[in-house]
């Protein structure tokens, strides 16, 4: 069901805002940001024009899959002056696949490096007395460095040296 539009086929701010589900301080700031285009009425309203409902919604597709405002105003620019900036979205587009594959195998190792992480800890957790600190912390701090420095994984336990220092 398309919401009521003014008499002469304008959106104006509240009912745009109602048919795409945003709020009209989101509209007012698309349009500060030059993704949304108004036309002001003689008593200072906002009325947009009739396609400004597929224009929003391009707008919150377009930022859910991680194109930015700006990103987006220079693409409407050259589409609203008659331009095909198809090659220029297409482009941008691969760079942000590219980098969420970056940070997928970002979060992946990460991951990868807790599970093995937890798994020591277990380990060092069956080794400790209740009541007595495992060294956690410590262990990942050892680990990672080792990790960094390419040598084999090497946990110990903390120690106490002859004068009750802690060696960690």
């Amino acid at each position: 069901m398309k919401s009521k539009t003014a008499k002469d086929g304008k959106w104006r701010i509240g009912n745009l805002a109602k048919a795409t589900g945003t709020s009209t301080d989101t509209l007012r700031h698309y349009e500060r940001k030059g993704v949304l285009t108004s036309k002001r009425l003689h008593n200072g309203y906002r009325v947009y024009p009739e396609d400004a409902v597929e224009r929003v919604r391009t707008v919150r597709k377009a930022l859910a899959v991680g194109f930015t405002l700006d990103e987006l105003s220079v693409v409407f620019r050259i589409f609203d002056q008659g331009g095909a900036p198809c090659h220029q979205v297409r482009s941008l587009a691969a760079n942000k696949l590219a980098e969420i594959e970056r940070h997928l195998r970002e979060v992946t190792a990460l991951r990868d490096e807790l599970k093995v992480a937890l798994k020591e800890w277990d380990l060092r957790l069956t080794k400790t007395a209740s009541g007595q600190r495992a060294g956690l912390l410590q262990a990942l701090a050892v680990r990672n460095n080792l990790q960094s420095s390419s040598t084999s994984l090497l946990i110990r336990k903390p120690t106490r040296t002859k004068k009750g220092k802690k060696n960690v």
